[in-house]
């Protein structure tokens, strides 16, 4: 493998670790293996750290496809808490409402599911990596200060209901670049006149990529440490 020409590596993100976390095991490993103090690494397309699934990692000159391959139609299974709202839209930060869900059932759900299948407009989380004033949305947000964030026109190809409670709910979504699963949630919680937040998230495909393609950080670790490695010139 020539990882300075370029290679692409398809990763199962474990939970709890962030886009970079990976990105930084991949750079730490070849760089020992390699002898190298310097090499490109990057990600096409950021997982948040409570989700896991497809992380697509680019070595050396594939990192100029980045921008290509976080273009592709992305694919997720979601839990969404139903009456209950956090402030981040997930369990990265504490219950701050409670809502009733009595009145929820599951025509109501598909109902209401179908009303974000096509074209959407979506205001994006203030705990997300969006840039407002030249500062990260979460940094502000996690500062106590107010973000306004703009909503943007994004695409919902599917949206399929897995399972239903008046308390939970399991999607499928499939859906173009830029999509926030966690605004996905907050939106369907108060379109079914309750709260909701993400409980669980697991990215299952980015573009042609599926997560039976993929690695886990472990064995990609141990690729880099047995696989013929074409070592740059002196």
């Amino acid at each position: 493998m020539n990882f300075i020409e370029g290679e692409i590596l398809y990763i199962d993100k474990p939970l709890e670790w962030t886009s970079f976390d990976a990105v930084k095991r991949v750079r730490s490993a070849l760089t020992r293996r390699m002898h190298v103090k310097k090499l490109k690494v990057g990600h096409a397309g950021t997982l948040d750290p409570l989700a896991t699934g497809v992380i697509i990692v680019c070595t050396g000159r594939a990192t100029k496809r980045i921008e290509e391959l976080q273009a592709g139609v992305k694919e997720y299974v979601a839990t969404i808490a139903l009456g209950a709202t956090t402030p981040s839209f997930d369990l990265e930060t504490a219950i701050d409402a409670t809502y009733p869900t009595a009145h929820i059932t599951r025509e109501l759900t598909e109902e209401v599911l179908g009303r974000f299948r096509g074209r959407i407009e979506q205001v994006p989380p203030a705990y997300s990596a969006c840039k407002v004033d030249g500062h990260r949305a979460y940094d502000l947000a996690r500062k106590g200060k107010d973000v306004d964030l703009k909503a943007k026109i994004l695409v919902i190809d599917e949206l399929e209901l897995l399972s239903f409670s008046p308390e939970a709910i399991t999607v499928r979504v499939v859906c173009s670049k830029g999509t926030y699963i966690r605004a996905l949630a907050r939106d369907i919680g108060a379109a079914l006149g309750s709260g909701g937040h993400l409980t669980a998230l697991r990215r299952t495909r980015v573009g042609d990529v599926s997560v039976d393609d993929c690695l886990s950080i472990e064995q990609v670790t141990e690729l880099i440490r047995c696989v013929d490695i074409e070592m740059p010139s002196v």
